[in-house]
């Protein structure tokens, strides 16, 4: 039987790799009913989400920090919300180019995202994503245990939003705890979710 040491290995992305990181991520999340509701029109979806997730993964590198599986089937992307993290540099001018019409349903979704993220600080996983082909292979895991070595070595906890039910059990057998959720205009959920460091689990 595979385990996770026998997938590619974790490693940092350079700034030539954020347009893949951006599409990958994308291609993971187009079938999501979130998605669905943040970009009605299917043609215009990945394309969307791709440019707006591109603006996070850029920010990523200055605020927090990216993790690829080495053939860049799954990146984690972090933000290090241990003091204030400012938003993206011209992030409104930005994303009404890269979402269009679309535009006031991603910023309904992020004032719903500040109005639930925790005030203590922490790690905030943004995005976690495994392209579709390799998904249910471990890869998602791999990523979470590689970065949970070190929050549990610092003491530092983590938090996320799941977007699914699949990814909320995902996150719950790492840990995660359910705080509160809470929904879209058309009643599809997210979770709040946090996970206390694990000294026990250092090494």
């Amino acid at each position: 039987m595979k385990t996770t040491k026998d997938l590619p290995p974790v490693v940092t992305p350079n700034w030539g790799d954020i347009n893949t990181i951006a599409g990958l991520i994308a291609e993971a999340f187009t079938p999501l009913p979130a998605a669905g509701w943040l970009v009605p029109d299917p043609e215009q979806r990945t394309r969307v989400l791709r440019d707006q997730f591109k603006i996070l993964v850029e920010h990523a590198v200055f605020y927090g920090h990216i993790d690829v599986l080495h053939d860049r089937s799954a990146a984690a992307v972090w933000f290090h919300h241990l003091g204030p993290v400012p938003p993206p540099r011209h992030y409104d001018q930005r994303l009404h180019e890269a979402c269009g019409t679309h535009v006031h349903r991603f910023r309904h979704l992020d004032a719903l995202f500040d109005k639930y993220r925790p005030a203590e600080p922490h790690h905030h996983l943004a995005l976690l994503a495994v392209t579709p082909a390799a998904q249910g292979t471990g890869r998602g895991t791999k990523l979470l245990d590689h970065h949970h070595r070190h929050l549990d070595q610092a003491g530092i906890p983590a938090y996320l939003e799941a977007s699914s039910p699949r990814a909320r059990d995902l996150y719950t057998r790492h840990g995660y705890h359910t705080r509160r959720a809470f929904t879209l205009p058309d009643g599809t959920p997210f979770w709040s979710t946090w996970r206390e460091p694990h000294p026990d689990r250092r090494s």
